[in-house]
Order: structure tokens, then C-alpha cells, then sequence
């Protein structure tokens, strides 16, 4: 591979801790959700990060794909709704659904294909491709 962006981000204290980008734009205090055990601090948490990256990267993804066929979408949205739970063996699992708002399009078979090839173009899908349930849904103005 060859290397076009790197990133580095330090978190200290684990989920309740801090985490901070090395140029400093994230800097924030991190919290445990109620759901999990800990206090439901007003710290952001993994899951949400995670949402939030993979929600950009697939956004970015279906952009270039629309672009690439000449698809007008409109101000498209990506919501991440990131789950984490525990496999049968006891080990945690994190699942995703990524709905894809595309306001211009009326057409579900080509919102569809768009998609679906976001989700082959996207690093974040690709990394996740057989290691967690991804579920891509379109949402369209009826």
C-alpha cells in the first residue's frame, strides 16, 4: 500500500479516559454509557467515533460514486447507528447500519447500486467486510 494520509491519536485511561489527536483537533474526555456500566459522562465513547468516522468515509464514498456516474443527490446524509454486543462465545462485537439519505434521487434501483458500490469503494467497509454485520439501507423522499 502505498501511504497518502496518516493519523495518529493517543488515548490515555482507556473508556473513561481522554483521547487527543496528535495535531490536535480531537481533544476530549471519554465516558462509559450507563448501558455498560459506567457513569454516562458527558465523554464521548468508541462507538461513537467509530459511527462518526465510518459515516464520513461511507458518505465520501457514495459522493465519489454518484460523481463517477453523474448522479446529482442532492445534500445526501449518512447516519451510523453503531451496536456493540457479546457473541455466543462471550467476546464483543460491534454491528452497523448505515442509512444513506440521498433527497434527489427517486429511483430505489439506483440508489441501491450506489450504495452498494460505496460500500466496495469505502476502506471503513472493507476493513469491516466479514469481521461484523454491516446493513446498508437507502432512504429516499417518497
Amino acid at each position: 500500500m502505498k501511504t497518502i494520509y496518516k493519523a495518529a491519536t493517543k488515548t490515555t485511561g482507556g473508556r473513561s479516559g481522554l483521547v487527543k489527536s496528535e495535531d490536535g483537533p480531537i481533544d476530549m474526555k471519554l465516558s462509559v454509557p450507563k448501558a455498560m456500566g459506567g457513569d454516562g459522562g458527558d465523554g464521548a465513547n468508541p462507538e461513537q467515533f467509530f459511527g462518526a468516522a465510518y459515516s464520513a468515509c461511507f458518505g465520501g464514498a457514495v459522493k465519489a460514486v454518484a460523481d463517477k456516474h453523474k448522479i446529482d443527490i442532492g445534500d445526501y446524509e449518512v447516519t451510523a447507528h453503531i451496536s456493540l454486543g457479546k457473541t455466543d462465545e462471550g467476546n464483543l462485537q460491534l454491528a452497523a447500519v448505515l442509512d444513506t439519505y440521498l433527497p434527489k434521487l427517486k429511483d430505489v434501483e439506483t440508489g441501491e447500486k450506489l450504495i452498494n458500490e460505496a460500500h466496495e469503494m469505502c476502506p471503513f467497509s472493507r476493513a469491516t467486510r466479514d469481521n461484523i454485520d454491516v446493513t446498508l439501507n437507502l432512504m429516499l423522499d417518497e
